[in-house]
This record gives C-alpha cells, sequence and structure tokens, in this order.
C-alpha cells in the first residue's frame, strides 16, 4: 500500500443519489479512482483507510443532497469544501461528460485551488431557511388553486365572479354557497376546500415564523428598513443571515441576482437584464420591499423617480431593491439600525 504520511490529497466527489464518484490526487497524479454506495460514513472510513496519515482535502458540488455530507466529513477531521456549479470550469470544446471526468475535474481544480466555496449555513439557520422555503411553496401552491378557480368561472360563464384581484377567504366562501348543478358545485367546492387548507397551513407557518422573528437576533435590523414586513424579514434573515459572508457589496449583489448583465467590447457597453442567480424567492422578497418602500420613503421614492424617468419603471424598482439590501449590509456591519437619510 502506497505509504501518504505528511502528503496533501485532494479529492473530488461527484454526488449522486446512490452513489459517489470519486478521484483522488496526490503531487499531481491521479492515484486513486473509485465508485462508492452513497454513504457519508462510508466516504469517511474510505478516505482514512486508503490515505492514511494524509491531509485530505475533499470537494463537491451543491446540489440536492444539501450540506449534510458535508458536516460528516468536517466532524471527522476533513477539510471539505461545496463549490457553485458554476464556479467548476469547463473548456470550451469539452464535448464529454460523466461521472468520473466530473470527479477528476473538482480534484484538479480543488488542487490548483482554483475553487472557492460557497458560505455554509448554521444548523439552526438552515431549519430556519426549511420553514421559509415551506411557506413560498405552500403560496405557490395557493396561487394555482386560485388560478384553477378563476378558469373554472370563466369556464361557466360568471365572468362577474372573477377579477384581478387576489383571491380572499371571504370571496372563496361565498363561492362555495352559489347554486349550481351538482357535478359543477362538487368540482367548484373541491377547488374552494383545498384554497382554504392551503391559506390555514400558511397562516400555521407565519405563526412558527413569529416564534423565530422572537428568537432571532437578526430581526431587529431588517425590520428597521422600510418597506420590510414580518415575512420578507424573515425570508432575508434565513437565506442571507447577517451578509458577513459577502466581502463588498458586488458579492452581495451577484448572489441576489440583482446585477445585469453585461456585454462590452472597446467602446461599446450593453447592459442587459438582471442576472438571476441565487434563490429567486430572495429577489421576490426584496422587490416587494421595495415596491413598499417607494411609498414610504421619500428619500427612495425620489430616487425611484429619478430613475424611472431614465429606465423605466421595472428597471427603477430593481435599482431600488438593490440599494435597500446594501443598506441592510451596511447596517449590519455597523451593527446599527437603518435611519431614514
Amino acid at each position: 500500500m502506497k505509504e501518504y504520511t505528511s502528503k496533501t490529497v485532494y479529492m473530488g466527489i461527484d454526488v449522486h443519489k446512490n452513489s459517489y464518484s470519486v478521484t483522488a490526487l496526490c503531487d499531481k497524479q491521479i492515484v486513486k479512482k473509485d465508485r462508492l454506495p452513497a454513504n457519508p460514513n462510508l466516504l469517511v472510513s474510505y478516505c482514512q483507510n486508503k490515505f492514511k496519515g494524509a491531509k485530505i482535502h475533499t470537494a463537491y458540488e451543491a446540489g440536492f443532497c444539501g450540506f449534510s455530507l458535508h458536516r460528516t466529513l468536517v466532524n471527522l477531521g476533513i477539510d471539505n469544501r461545496v463549490v457553485h456549479p458554476a464556479g467548476i470550469e469547463v473548456a470550451a470544446r469539452e464535448r464529454v461528460k460523466n461521472d468520473r471526468r466530473d470527479s477528476e475535474k473538482i480534484a484538479v481544480q480543488l488542487a490548483e485551488g482554483r475553487l472557492r466555496g460557497i458560505h455554509i449555513p448554521t444548523e439552526e439557520r438552515e431549519g430556519y431557511r426549511e420553514i421559509s422555503r415551506l411557506r413560498e411553496d405552500f403560496v405557490l401552491k395557493r396561487n394555482k388553486v386560485s388560478t384553477q378557480i378563476k378558469s373554472f368561472l370563466h369556464r361557466h360563464g360568471m365572468f362577474s365572479e372573477v377579477d384581478d384581484s387576489v383571491l380572499g377567504k371571504k370571496k372563496v366562501m361565498s363561492l362555495m354557497e352559489r347554486k349550481l348543478s351538482r357535478d359543477l358545485s362538487y368540482v367548484l367546492c373541491k377547488l374552494c376546500e383545498e384554497w382554504l387548507h392551503l391559506t390555514e397551513e400558511i397562516e400555521k407557518i407565519n405563526e412558527k415564523l413569529g416564534e423565530q422573528a422572537q428568537e432571532d437576533q437578526l430581526e431587529q435590523i431588517y425590520r428597521s428598513l422600510p418597506g420590510i414586513g414580518p415575512v420578507v424579514a424573515r425570508v432575508l434573515a434565513n437565506e442571507l443571515g447577517n451578509m458577513s459572508q459577502f466581502s463588498n457589496e458586488k458579492q452581495l449583489f451577484s448572489y441576489t441576482g440583482l446585477t445585469p448583465r453585461e456585454h462590452s467590447s472597446g467602446e461599446h457597453r450593453w447592459l442587459g437584464h438582471i442576472s438571476r442567480q441565487g434563490k429567486s424567492i430572495v429577489r421576490k422578497v426584496l422587490v416587494q420591499a421595495a415596491w413598499r418602500a417607494v411609498g414610504i420613503d421619500e428619500n427612495l421614492a425620489k430616487q425611484y423617480n429619478n430613475l424611472k424617468a431614465r429606465v423605466g419603471g421595472k428597471r427603477a424598482i430593481v435599482a431600488i431593491a438593490r440599494k435597500m439590501i446594501g443598506f441592510a449590509r451596511c447596517c449590519f456591519k455597523e451593527n446599527r439600525l437603518y435611519e431614514k437619510r
């Protein structure tokens, strides 16, 4: 067996539901290529048995497996980083893609110091995040049912019951009392019952988020910004934390996906739509908060109107959303509440 005492081993892991493909490098040479069952403890045992005495560095792409593998590796003494898939370089003319090549690519770039790990939340913050994401899932389901209800009403000529406003409890309950044929009444009542059930579940999740807010020290600073209510504050706190993982505003804006795409050459500069990186829920709540903020904060309203005249309303509100999250980062950095200026 090869001796690895005092050596450094770099291992790329291509993670799948049922298996891990691993490639190990030592002294710039591939020393192992294997496929293992998808079991974190088995992977740790493999590393410890095959590379006794070595300092082991591992990396894998962020994805469906979350951070459980990362925490297992780190807790048992292996230096691991989780990398964004877009951060792994791909050759321009590369035409072959398979698990072994992917793990080799990760190992090589890790050994050369070309991979940067993403921010890993604490287990507590990750638990918080799951609840705010659950709420978003239920809201999307309810929106789908709302669309089904309105489509049903259109199909059966009840145009007076349909408008562009969001459905509310009172409206839904009145629909359940409409006099229709047996079959139509059955379908409409089922849709309305589903809508009411989802609304009840969302209210329960809101209560849970309220309990979170009382325990979370980040809540006060987020809530101090104009336009940010309890739900938006929970989403931002759970997704972004105190933003200490971003060394500058450019990184923060890039992560939230609120930075315009750019294509420049020579004297020509073209700015396109926003990049839409990161979680869509963050952009969604920031834009919602920005619309509310321009209605209550005079300075932001003035900036919005100036921008709107030049670039249009949609781009202007995205700029305000970007400015607001920049304010939030500044408040955390200085450990103070937001103040109107």
